[in-house]
């Protein structure tokens, strides 16, 4: 018998790993079609197009593998029952129990390699990709540190510690030069806001530097004429689903520690933790559907009830996070509760199956 599981389990998880290969693939192009838009834009040539859609593959992947997963049960085992391979197995004594623990055991190897490209490869990947796309968008030099963003614009190097969002930046440190690379400014500014033609500056303190002397002064606010692009600063702003589980945990603590709202961070998260279980949970919709429908379905239908069902809970999924949010739902409810439907529905429907 455990060779019959492990037949099951090895045919799920090439089932699997063929069609989220197939579903990325898809998705690429209309992202590769999409980004040619922007094709000639500053320095965004085709090398870098194909880049961003390199990059950012692995967190499709991670996001595909449970509708992946429930079409590749699907055409798995209905290639099975097709070729009265699971009649014969339940002849010789396996017993449907036995044959969906085999199908979760595959399972768990495609939840194995979803978990890890999503917590290890994709949150960096997709950080990278947005990062080079802005870059090369904006031709403006910039770079990341534990320090916060640096931008130069000229002979103006710029220091953002805080970005909120794209439009509204926080701790601004803004260093001029002069001839001969020497400081002549250097301004320090709590907030600044883009008003969509220029940038204002708010709780400022300016330093100047002659050679004989230093003169400071303050201002509430001010016009600041940079060039500096929001555009490119979206690439830096913090988006917790292109954050790992523990970056979030993290990220949650930084948030209530400095009393900031952490409601879609805390979903974010309880996301995270909820995601791998979909894997296994488009398994378990999978068995009913094979076993109850007729043999002579084809391949093509089978592909067909997979793609239009996943596409309908990752719906209806993002419906429900969203609802979540707006009406302040407890966060491991609104990440939970899609994923807890479907399995309930998947568990009647196999014990209507046993008792049938």
């Amino acid at each position: 018998m455990r060779i019959l599981e492990r037949y099951i389990a090895w045919e799920v998880v090439k089932g699997g790993l063929v069609a989220v290969m197939v579903l990325v693939a898809l998705v690429d192009f209309f992202t590769f079609a999409d980004e040619l838009g922007d094709l000639g834009k500053g320095k965004y040539d085709l090398g870098k197009v194909v880049q961003f859609v390199i990059l950012t593959s692995p967190r499709v992947l991670y996001e595909l593998m449970p509708s992946a997963a429930l079409v590749g049960g699907l055409v798995t085992l209905g290639g099975l029952a097709n070729g009265r391979e699971l009649m014969a197995m339940q002849a010789a004594g396996a017993s449907r129990a036995r044959i969906i623990r085999a199908v979760l055991a595959g399972g768990l190897v495609l939840l194995a390699v979803s978990v890890s490209i999503g917590e290890w490869v994709a949150p960096g990947a997709e950080r990278a990709a947005n990062i080079q796309r802005a870059l090369a968008l904006n031709e403006q030099v910039a770079s990341h540190s534990e320090y916060g963003v640096w931008v130069r614009d000229g002979n103006v190097f710029i220091n953002i510690r805080d970005i909120e969002r794209q439009e509204s930046l926080g701790d601004i440190n803004i260093y001029e030069l002069g001839p001969g690379q020497t400081l002549t400014h250097a301004t320090h500014a709590g907030k600044a806001v883009y008003d969509g033609k220029q940038w204002h500056l708010e709780r400022i303190r300016v330093s100047r530097f002659a050679p004989e002397q230093v003169s400071a002064e303050r201002k509430s606010s001010a016009d600041w004429s940079s060039v500096l692009a929001p555009e490119i600063l979206n690439a830096f702003v913090i988006r917790p689903e292109n954050l790992s589980a523990w970056e979030l945990l993290h990220y949650i603590d930084y948030l209530k520690e400095n009393g900031q709202q952490s409601r879609p961070v805390e979903q974010a998260f309880w996301s995270r933790m909820v995601n791998p279980a979909v894997t296994l949970v488009m398994l378990l919709v999978a068995v009913p559907f094979v076993l109850t429908l007729r043999r002579e379905v084809g391949m093509g239908q089978r592909v067909v009830v997979g793609v239009v069902f996943g596409l309908g809970f990752y719906l209806f999924d993002r419906m429900f996070s969203h609802f979540g949010l707006i009406y302040e739902m407890n966060p491991q409810f609104a990440a939970a509760f899609p994923t807890a439907l479907v399995l309930v529905g998947a568990v009647i429907a196999l014990l209507r199956m046993g008792h049938g």
